[in-house]
């Protein structure tokens, strides 16, 4: 494996196809028997690639490392130069929309060396057009349409919780990629991971009873997730502080936590409204991280539901397990206490 890892990268620096696919078809075959360590050695040996080969040519390099790390590699021996370079190439690539106004005309990827030619001359005379040199505006041409080959490389490390606490430079690359989510397909999930928050206290009360309960969140890619989550939870014996009712089937549980299946059959149906501690509703499309904070915590109402709801994933991110901690049952003056803080939506 280290062996093939090492061919690809002379491959992909040297621009030798042959030989690159030839080290592709080695790391395939030899992928299901290498140890931890022999990935993690692959990857070390592709570093110079990632870094060195521009974004054009890097793409193929960058996702099989990020495959490497799927199959058990160590994840930060790559983490801070593909951050680098995805930021880098996403912060390039959104220029490119103002470049192209500048010709006057719509641009499409490459199929073929004669309209990449064709392409970079445009993109040139853009440049000029725009008073930037030409290498800045080939560079931002490139990047454009070549970036989101580059994004997988990172969508499947930060599915893990000690990349994502880990991870450098956070705020600019998820500024970069929200600002690319309407050109690059996979722009919107990568903002979505750099989003996802850890080890967070929620502070949930269910307002027809009036109970309250403190938890930690880790690893929620959605409302929807959420929803799941806490259901599974906080419903169980009366007696014990939970809310009576009916939980989560098995499979709506196994989707949004480590099943194989995300879409069970049916749906997931929820079994609440959700609310803000400001009375806004929860929608299910958001993220935990936009649910507002109250004295440290984040607040979820739980209400009875208005409406049948349901929704077809478990969870958004397959490889992402959350965590959900019941920490404590509020005493009931506490709990009482959070309710009065709260505001009511029907106000």
């Amino acid at each position: 494996m280290p062996d093939y890892c090492g061919d690809l990268a002379k491959g992909v620096i040297d621009l030798d196809e042959e030989a690159s696919s030839a080290a592709m078809r080695g790391i395939i075959a030899s992928l299901d028997t290498a140890s931890p360590d022999e990935l993690t050695e692959g990857v070390r040996r592709l570093l110079p690639a990632v870094q060195q080969v521009s974004i054009g040519n890097g793409g193929q390099a960058a996702q099989v490392a990020a495959g490497l790390i799927e199959a058990g590699a160590d994840p930060f021996v790559l983490l801070d130069v593909l951050v680098e370079r995805v930021t880098d190439g996403l912060e390039h690539a959104v220029r490119f929309p103002v470049l192209a106004e500048k010709d006057g005309a719509a641009f499409e990827a490459p199929g073929t060396q004669e309209e990449a030619d064709a392409l970079i001359e445009r993109a040139a005379r853009a440049a000029a057009q725009a008073g930037i040199g030409r290498e800045e505006g080939l560079l931002i041409t490139e990047s454009f349409f070549t970036v989101d080959d580059w994004i997988p490389s990172l969508l499947l490390p930060l599915q893990q919780k000690r990349v994502r606490q880990a991870l450098p430079g956070r705020e600019r690359l998820a500024a970069a990629a929200e600002a690319m989510s309407d050109h690059a397909d996979a722009a919107p999930w990568l903002f979505g991971l750099l989003r996802v928050i850890d080890d967070e206290p929620f502070l949930v009360i269910h307002r027809p009873t009036g109970r309250a309960y403190r938890l930690t969140i880790s690893g929620v890619g959605d409302n929807f997730q959420l929803h799941t989550l806490l259901a599974a939870t906080l419903i169980g014996d009366p007696a014990q502080g939970l809310i009576e009712g009916d939980r989560p089937a098995p499979a709506w549980i196994a989707a949004a936590t480590d099943g194989p299946d995300l879409q069970p059959a049916g749906g997931v149906r929820g079994q609440f409204e959700l609310f803000g501690a400001d009375g806004e509703r929860i929608w299910g499309e958001g993220r935990p991280a936009d649910i507002p904070v109250l004295d440290g915590h984040r607040v979820v109402v739980l209400d009875r539901p208005s409406y049948a709801r349901s929704w077809n994933t478990g969870r958004v991110y397959p490889l992402m397990h959350p965590e959900i901690t019941l920490d404590r049952v509020l005493p009931a003056a506490e709990a009482t206490a959070w309710l009065g803080r709260i505001t009511d939506p029907s106000d």
